[in-house]
């Protein structure tokens, strides 16, 4: 039995069934990063003055990472729009390059988390804490070591100036307090840097595995059923332009402001 609606529209909407169940699948994804977005925003609002960290992140690789899936936003169009002119062979090429610049993507966010990761603020006995990036291959079981800087309070964590020097810095653990990384559970800005950036490098990743299936092992439809394997590339492509709408949301929200 012949599924209705696959390629041609439905009356009442004028959509086949593909699209109609996508944009309902977005108006749901759009409840979830809006409720993210508002606890983000609540909570910053509700931060006493100078408690809220700024400049944690690098907006250069913020803004590199923008440029890419605004890249791959344009060539997965292009590659839907060879299709439909019947140019399989640019459909190839063009959608070649939105998976290259989707693991272009999570090769910098990995560096990114990486790094944070690798950061850690230390509380010493005297009251200072250290904050920098750990050196694994330097640390012993008696001294930590780090490049990084000693401040005398938290409140000179929040806003670090551009351009600090790095020092190594040499610490007996037998001084440390407390030892954390700036991972999810530092605090409620890195908590949802983690969340929010989290959620969406695994929509990057299940709209890659979408593209790259389609582009591979699934394309034999193109020669059974070319209209309905069009549609597949387009319902996948309104989902990837969603995903990257979303980052161009993120990246101002947490790297900017």
């Amino acid at each position: 039995m012949e599924i209705p609606y696959t390629v041609e529209r439905r009356p009442d909407t004028g959509l086949y069934n593909a699209k109609i169940g996508i944009w309902l699948f977005l108006a749901s994804e759009v409840m979830l990063f809006g409720a993210l977005f508002s606890s983000y925003i609540l909570l910053r609002v509700g931060a006493d003055p100078g408690t809220w960290p700024r400049h944690w992140l690098d907006w250069h690789l913020g803004g590199f990472n923008t440029i890419v899936l605004i890249i791959s936003s344009v060539t997965n169009v292009l590659a839907w729009a060879s299709l439909k002119m019947n140019q399989w062979e640019k459909y190839r090429m063009y959608q070649g390059i939105t998976m290259l610049c989707a693991l272009v993507f999570l090769g910098v966010k990995s560096y990114e988390y990486y790094d944070k990761f690798h950061h850690y603020e230390i509380t010493l006995t005297d009251g200072r804490i250290a904050d920098g990036h750990l050196q694994k291959p330097e640390t012993t079981t008696n001294t930590v070591v780090i490049e990084g800087r000693f401040v005398e309070s938290h409140a000179e964590l929040m806003d670090p100036p551009p351009g600090l020097a790095h020092p190594r810095i040499e610490i007996p653990r037998s001084q440390i307090v407390e030892m954390r990384n700036y991972g999810p559970s530092h605090n409620n800005f890195t908590g949802l840097y983690f969340t929010m950036t989290g959620l969406h490098v695994l929509h990057i990743i299940g709209g890659l595995l979408v593209i790259f299936m389609l582009w591979g092992p699934l394309n034999g439809m193109w020669k059974t059923d070319p209209e309905r394997y069009t549609n597949r590339v387009e319902v996948a492509g309104l989902f990837w332009c969603f995903v990257d709408l979303v980052w161009i949301f993120i990246f101002p929200t947490l790297y900017l402001l």
